[in-house]
């Protein structure tokens, strides 16, 4: 009960650190890697699912936010979809290859090419969007996410540097 308590409590407090990261209105080049971050950050230390629910709201929170605005909703499922997988391999290959640095780097590499492969494919051959917002789409993402990777892992081992039991 304690340790589901506990989840559930950080999966809120990183669901409300990435919605006032987004609410600030910053360039994508910003908001991006911070908000992949918080996910990466969610899923190390609350579990894949609480990385995978940040990652379910921040589309959502865009959309209201204005950055996704109404003829980009079709983007929203893919936006979503590309956020769990990126959880989730990072974490698969963070699990299962080590918490040191090849787990680390081959996570957020492997999550980050598979996110940019999901909303690439998805403006090229589902979703119309404006040529502005494919671009926005497509290689921004794969640099945003290996950022927000790096960062993460980094802000990880500073944290439990800084008294935290859990290792990364």
């Amino acid at each position: 009960m304690r340790n589901s308590l506990r989840k559930i409590i950080l999966t809120a407090l990183f669901i409300a650190l990435t919605v006032a990261i987004q609410m600030l209105g910053l360039h994508q080049f910003i908001t991006g890697p911070l908000v992949n971050c918080m996910l990466l950050l969610s899923a190390l230390f609350a579990g894949p699912i609480s990385g995978i629910l940040v990652g379910l709201v921040t589309p959502w929170i865009a959309f209201l936010r204005g950055i996704l605005m109404a003829p980009l909703a079709p983007m929203i499922p893919f936006i979503m979809l590309s956020n769990g997988v990126f959880v989730l391999c990072f974490y698969l290959c963070h699990k299962f290859l080590g918490k040191k640095v090849l787990g680390s780097a081959v996570g957020i590499a492997t999550g980050a090419v598979v996110k940019f492969l999901i909303l690439s494919g998805a403006v090229q051959f589902v979703v119309t969007v404006p040529d502005k917002i494919a671009k926005a789409m497509q290689f921004p993402q794969l640099l945003t996410a290996l950022a927000g990777g790096v960062i993460a892992v980094i802000a990880a081992r500073l944290i439990a540097r800084a008294g935290r039991k859990e290792e990364f």
